[in-house]
Order: structure tokens, then C-alpha cells, then sequence
């Protein structure tokens, strides 16, 4: 299998680890199980720079860097006015050269300052962009990102559209792939007829090293960027075998809420509330979940045909800081991390792949316990919202343990 990450982020966006450089995401992607990874922010001017310097070429759009594969990609917030409302909508741009990247910043600089952060916000509608791009090079492709995100997306409660062709008009036929984001899945977006044709795709979006490969797509094998290009947009699921997913509902927008005072609902509470909060009588953040059933045309559990699969998962470092009874960031749950890397293999190749008998025999019983109920979904969820990442319970050990949940990130 071949797995690929395109969403990323580089040191120079905003609120992301000053560690996101090309070493540390060579090395993380090795122990999280990733061949492939987007470089993110090659608007930048100084990760761009950086990216010449480090990257080498192996075939037309593929470049290399010790051991692990790149495609050059970023991600931009197109900000504009647009039907009576202010839009704000993300888009990642994937390029074939970086002779093709410096002739994509010249034209974006254009539209909004490339230097403040590694997303740039354009003041460019994302049709009038795209077809401007595209005269660059018919091999550059857009897929908007994390398009069900209240606020910075496609289809967003906030500021987004009610379709693909309110936002993108008769370039539309030109996006063949939609980023689903870490709040929905497959299944969510299969709902709507109205996505059939499009590639779903799901990517870390990652700030952190740590965070590569929360989201993922695996292929059947190495690609190459125009065989990409087809792949996506003929949906093949013999080469484009599955998404690797969150659980949409450990997302931090899943569910409605307001975060100010603790609110978190369904949206059907939403709706009989009027999106008030029935606290403070404030607005409810409208999550993924009441987006998806405002739009959606199929009942729940509908499957699509013909596309390719998704398997979810719940990051290894939180499986173990659960079992453990401690926070993912301390030295007892990032020193049994590395034992289970070094003994059994990559992450992936922990969560998705190893032989439950292995499983069982080389970890401690929780954290073999977590792992295993993961991959089957037997665990229990109180969804996420207004910001707030969901909590998870995972254990099957003592009642006080069973009861004690996680919250992601």
C-alpha cells in the first residue's frame, strides 16, 4: 500500500509548531506510515525558497526528500462578496513544478500578501482564481478543503454555499475532488447526490509533526501526478483503495454548540431551539452533522457504489494516554508510543494492519483493548463542537477506567 497525506502545513502558518519543517516531517511521516506527503504553504515565500533547496525531483509533479515522497500543494482562504454575503472559503491548489509554483505567486501575490502567513488570504473569488491558475498549467487542480467546516468552507454554515456551482460557476466541471475534513466521513457526504461524482479525499490538515497522517488516502501502489489526476477523477477503486478517518465525531465541529457556555447538542435540539442557545439565547454554532442533513437527500446509512472505501481510526498516542490515565503529551505516554513504534512497526501498520494476535501479545492489555475496539468501532463518542474536539472512551478494563474518557487534541 502507498499512503498519502496532501493536506499539511509548514513553521509559517499561523498557530503551527515552529517544528514543521522538512526534516521533522521526513522523519514523522516514516513512523506514522506515510509514503507521500503535500508540502503545504508554498505560497510562502520562505518556505518556498526552502523547498528548492531541499527537495529533489524524481519524476514530473513527484519530488523526494530522505525517503518519503512530496507533491507541491498549499492552501489558500479565499475571502470575497458574493450573493448578498462575505464568503470564506479554503482551497487546496495542487501544482505539477516549481517553476509552476512561482508563476502561481506571482499571480495570487496579486490578490492579497503571500508573506504574513503560509495560507494567504486572497481577496479572489475561487472560480475567477482557478481559471486564472489554470493558464499556468492545465495540470494544476483545485480541491476545496474540509468543505463541510462551519466557518472556512464550501458548504459552512458561516459564510459557504448550498452547492459546488453557487461558489464555483461554470468551472465547476473542473473540480473532480472534494477534502471532507475531520468532522465527516464518507458515509456523511454519500447523503447527497448532488457529490456522486466528486473523489472524496481526507487529509491531517496538520500543525504539529504529530498530527501527520490523522487523515490519510492509501493507494494501491506509487502514483504519479497526472495518474493522480485520473485517479480522483475517475474515482478508482482499484487504485485509490480507502480514506483513513477520524471518527467524525471526536471533530471539533461535528455536532452544534456553543463553547461560551458549555452547550453541545444534536441538531435536532438546534432546530426546536430556534439556534438559540438555551442558555444565553446566543447563536449556536451550526456544526457539520445539521449541514449535512440541510442539504442531504438520502436517509442515513445509504452506501455509494463503485468508490473508494474509508476505515477509521483513532490516533495511537490517544489510545494510549487513555489507557495510561494520562495526557498524550507526557513522557509516559510518548515513552510507549516509541516502545510500540520501534517493536511492532509504523503506525499505520499498528492500527490498521498487525495481526490482532500480535496486537495482543505485544502491547499492555488497555492499550491492546483500545486498539482493537477502534478498529471495530466499539467505543463510545460524546461529539465535538464550537471548537471543541470530542471525547472518546476507548477501554474495556475497570468500570472507573470504562468511564474515564478522552479528549482529543
Amino acid at each position: 500500500m502507498f499512503t498519502a497525506d496532501f493536506h499539511i502545513h509548514s513553521k509559517y502558518s499561523r498557530a503551527t509548531s515552529k517544528n514543521m519543517d522538512m526534516d521533522n516531517l521526513s522523519s514523522w511521516a516514516k513512523v506514522k506510515g506515510v509514503n507521500l506527503l503535500g508540502t503545504g504553504d508554498f505560497t510562502h515565500p520562505d518556505w518556498s525558497r526552502e523547498l528548492k533547496n531541499k527537495l529533489e525531483k524524481v519524476e514530473y509533479g513527484i519530488y523526494k526528500h530522505k525517503g518519503i515522497f512530496y507533491i507541491l500543494t498549499c492552501e489558500v482562504s479565499n475571502i470575497y462578496f458574493k450573493h448578498g454575503k462575505t464568503r470564506k472559503i479554503h482551497n487546496i491548489i495542487f501544482a505539477p513544478s516549481l517553476e509552476a509554483v512561482g508563476e502561481i505567486n506571482k499571480f495570487l501575490s496579486q490578490h492579497g500578501s503571500l508573506h504574513s502567513d503560509g495560507r494567504p488570504m486572497l481577496s479572489i473569488e475561487p472560480d475567477k482564481m482557478a481559471k486564472g491558475i489554470r493558464k499556468i498549467s492545465e495540470d494544476i487542480f483545485i480541491v476545496p478543503a474540509h468543505v463541510w467546516t462551519p466557518h472556512f468552507s464550501l458548504f459552512g454554515a458561516n459564510s459557504g454555499f448550498d452547492s459546488i456551482e453557487e461558489c464555483f460557476e461554470d468551472f465547476t466541471p473542473n473540480i473532480y475532488s472534494l477534502e471532507t475534513g475531520l468532522s465527516s466521513d464518507p458515509p456523511m457526504n454519500w447523503r447527497w447526490s448532488d457529490l456522486d461524482r466528486f473523489c472524496l479525499m481526507s487529509n491531517s490538515d496538520a500543525h504539529s509533526p504529530a498530527k501527520i497522517g490523522r487523515e490519510a488516502n492509501v493507494f494501491k501502489e506509487k502514483f504519479g501526478y497526472k495518474e493522480l489526476i485520473e485517479i480522483l477523477k475517475t474515482k478508482d477503486k482499484e487504485k485509490f483503495l480507502f480514506t483513513v478517518e477520524f471518527y467524525p465525531q471526536e471533530g471539533k465541529y461535528h455536532w452544534d454548540g456553543h463553547r461560551k457556555c458549555d452547550v453541545n447538542i444534536p441538531p435536532k435540539e438546534t432546530r426546536t431551539l430556534n439556534g438559540r442557545c438555551p442558555k444565553c439565547g446566543g447563536k449556536i454554532t451550526v456544526g457539520v452533522m445539521h449541514r449535512v442533513e440541510a442539504l442531504c437527500n438520502r436517509k442515513e446509512g445509504f452506501t455509494l457504489k463503485d468508490v473508494p472505501s474509508y476505515r477509521s481510526m483513532i490516533p495511537l498516542i490517544e489510545i494510549i494516554s487513555a489507557s495510561l490515565g494520562v495526557g498524550s503529551e507526557t513522557k509516559g505516554a510518548q515513552r510507549e508510543y516509541n516502545a510500540l513504534i520501534n517493536k511492532l512497526g509504523s503506525e499505520f501498520e499498528i492500527l490498521l494492519e498487525a495481526p490482532e494476535r500480535r496486537i495482543q501479545k505485544e502491547c499492555p492489555p488497555g492499550i491492546a483493548d483500545g486498539i482493537l475496539n477502534a478498529r471495530k468501532g466499539d467505543i463510545h463518542i460524546i461529539p465535538g463542537s464550537d471548537g471543541t474536539y470530542g471525547k472518546i472512551s476507548v477501554s474495556k478494563g475497570p468500570k472507573e477506567k470504562k468511564e474515564k474518557q478522552l479528549e482529543l487534541f
